[in-house]
């Protein structure tokens, strides 16, 4: 099989024109500036500079790095065309094979921005594979009604995931998939700005505070990432096998409500 060809200058400007139409056309008006790419002068043709490493257009404006330099000083209505450029690329992406060649779709995070609480859990199922939006199946509506105990409601916190596509059968998400998808998920947060995080299930919560703890022993204290509080409590899909662990995770989300100076729906005043 022969190598594959280098595109041709012609390719890469209509490649670039139909993503920049694409991100048009899903209501993206602003984009922050890449860098030039780095050029070379070879022996050969001294006078003609030769483009390495032709990346996507899009590529090196989602760096973590980059999201993290710019973040303070990006205004709401670039933070959210940032995160819609940002679900474009997630959606393309081709990082993990198995997960990308039995994917329906990816399925990136839905809320507001800077909300007051941020829902994280493991990766999508079935339902969210077929719908594109994470927890919207029985562990969904079940975070749902989580979410109203506590006085809120879902348009107002914001929801996402470890992963951006579903494990095959549902298992858990694989060391090397998690550290694939784990840039989306720091700038993600980035972007959102979420005064406070709530993991749900050891999944979540070890990969993002980098623990191998229990939920057990995690749950009950509060833990930090990049100067956001974390709290932890068990996933609503533990919870429709274990009725006995709701009272667990209400205690938990009382706790958290106290900490972010919230009331706690039917407290004693």
């Amino acid at each position: 099989m022969s190598a594959e060809q280098p595109l041709t200058p012609e390719q890469l400007a209509r490649q670039a024109r139909e993503h920049l139409e694409s991100l048009r056309a899903a209501g993206v008006e602003w984009l922050p500036t890449a860098p030039p790419p780095a050029v070379v002068v070879t022996a050969a043709s001294p006078s003609l500079p030769v483009v390495t490493e032709p990346a996507p257009v899009r590529e090196a404006l989602f760096a973590a790095d980059e999201a993290r330099s710019a973040g303070d000083s990006l205004t709401l209505q670039q933070r959210q065309a940032a995160l819609a450029a940002l679900a474009q690329r997630v959606s393309q992406c081709m990082r993990c094979a198995q997960l990308a060649s039995t994917r329906t779709q990816t399925v990136f995070g839905v809320g507001a921005l800077d909300p007051d609480l941020c829902f994280l859990g493991e990766a999508p199922g079935a339902d969210e594979d077929r719908k594109g939006e994470p927890f919207v199946g029985a562990a969904g509506q079940l975070l749902n009604r989580i979410i109203a105990a506590c006085g809120m409601k879902r348009e107002e916190v914001y929801i996402c995931n470890i992963l951006r596509c579903r494990p095959p059968g549902n298992r858990l998400p694989l060391a090397d998939e998690a550290a694939n998808c784990r840039d989306y998920l720091d700038q993600t947060l980035e972007l959102v700005r979420p005064k406070f995080l709530c993991c749900l299930g050891a999944c979540a919560a070890q990969n993002l505070l980098g623990t191998t703890l229990s939920v057990g022993r995690l749950r009950g204290a509060f833990h930090e990432f990049r100067g956001i509080t974390v709290a932890v409590t068990y996933h609503p899909a533990y919870l429709l096998r274990n009725e006995a662990a709701k009272k667990d995770v209400w205690e938990d989300m009382k706790k958290l409500l106290a900490r972010m100076g919230k009331p706690v729906p039917g407290a004693k005043k």
